[in-house]
């Protein structure tokens, strides 16, 4: 046996080199670099490389809205947990509770109420992290009940978008809420609040074609995919290609369905510039 090879080296290596956790780093998901998330966080998500606004969660989405990061969250509505009793290759209730554990969130949607630099607003955060942020019967009862806490404060109301679209294990269920969202936005405009829409990567399916069209102002975050069918099944279907940058921010700001695209670190302060001019308030100077 050589001691030193055999016994020695290795107790040197195991002192040289220390395990690192795999939760420090993450690469950017348009250029690659391998980003500390510790910074990141402190930047807001956004990659100080190439710009990238990489995807926020939920929680991210509330602190850097409100003043302080502080607000108050409210309690959903309680729904029908599995309608259809649906089951693919596991049981819906069982993905639920996958969710539930993985992404710290009740349902796709969020909502709470607070300050955006000294004016009261009401906010609701639709959570990618939840089943791709998907529009269920859940889902609705939560913006209803958003838009019914902005009724009631006679607060504004704004809707950070996010999602996949319609939940396809509550099937007709999770349709229905396209038209009871529309309903409830329509009930903020004959109360004469406002309702602005921010559109964050990605947003598509149902709730394109519902409650985040019909904003008083929309904004978006720069390369925001925003649209109805995606870009491949639109391809296939007109068998034509399409436009450089086709449903991105950008381009439907070009096309007049986007007011503004803003950067997320200029995000909260237009939000509050939006919200002065909607309420007809003196917009303060400073956070």
């Amino acid at each position: 046996m050589n001691w030193l090879t055999d016994y020695v080296r290795p107790k040197i290596q195991g002192l040289l080199y220390k395990e690192i956790p795999d939760n420090l780093w993450k690469n950017c998901e348009s250029c690659g670099q391998m980003l500390l998330i510790k910074d990141l966080e402190k930047n807001l998500n956004v990659c100080p490389h190439c710009g990238y606004h990489i995807r926020a969660s939920t929680s991210q989405r509330l602190e850097w809205t409100f003043d302080e990061g502080s607000y108050t969250k409210i309690q959903l509505p309680k729904t029908i947990t599995d309608p259809l009793q649906f089951k693919d290759k596991k049981k819906y209730i069982d993905r639920l509770k996958e969710n539930r554990n993985k992404s710290q969130q009740d349902e796709s949607i969020a909502v709470a109420h607070g300050k955006i630099l000294g004016h009261n607003t009401v906010v609701a955060v639709m959570a990618f992290e939840f089943m791709a942020g998907t529009m269920g019967s859940a889902f609705g009862e939560g913006f209803l009940a958003a838009v019914r806490l902005a009724l009631l404060k006679k607060l504004p109301f704004i809707v950070f978008t996010a999602s996949g679209g319609a939940r396809m294990q509550e099937g007709m269920v999770s349709l229905m809420q396209m038209p009871r969202t529309i309903i409830a936005v329509e009930m903020l405009k004959e109360a004469k609040l406002p309702y602005i829409v921010v559109f964050t990567n990605p947003t598509t399916g149902g709730v394109t074609a519902s409650f985040a069209m019909l904003g008083d102002i929309h904004i978006a975050e720069p390369d925001a995919l925003i649209g109805f069918a995606g870009p491949r099944v639109i391809e296939n279907t007109v068998h034509e290609k399409l436009p450089e940058g086709f449903q991105r921010s950008e381009y439907l700001l070009e096309h007049g369905m986007v007011d503004i695209v803003v950067q997320r670190h200029a995000l909260k302060q237009t939000l509050a510039k939006v919200l002065a001019l909607l309420c007809n308030k003196n917009q303060p100077l400073e956070n």
